[in-house]
């Protein structure tokens, strides 16, 4: 399964990097990332891992799994990221009054 070229385009764009520059910061070759956003190249799993992290996605991100960049809160695939975010807020809330 190869991941989604558009989407490592977009997230590289909307990080104002450079294909040389995300090269730098996986460990793989400018030509390398042109081949995984034209579609002709797949990353191996350690990169596929690599770029993940970079962009704080998750995998399933990147596969074209799912919409949603970040894991879903609490295990509830229901949750709008609006909900998440008042989740979130509340819970620190919560252990700031601990």
């Amino acid at each position: 399964m190869a991941i989604d070229s558009k989407r490592l385009k977009q997230l590289r764009k909307e990080q104002k990097l450079t294909q040389e520059q995300l090269g730098r910061l996986i460990n793989v070759t400018k030509v390398s990332i042109s081949g995984y956003e034209n579609g002709n190249r797949t990353p191996d799993t350690d990169t596929i891992n690599r770029i993940a992290d970079v962009f704080g996605v998750t995998t399933d991100y990147l596969f074209g799994r799912t919409d949603r960049k970040k894991p879903a809160f609490l295990y509830e695939p229901d949750l709008t990221e609006n909900e998440e975010q008042l989740l979130r807020e509340h819970l620190h809330a919560l252990r700031k009054n601990k």
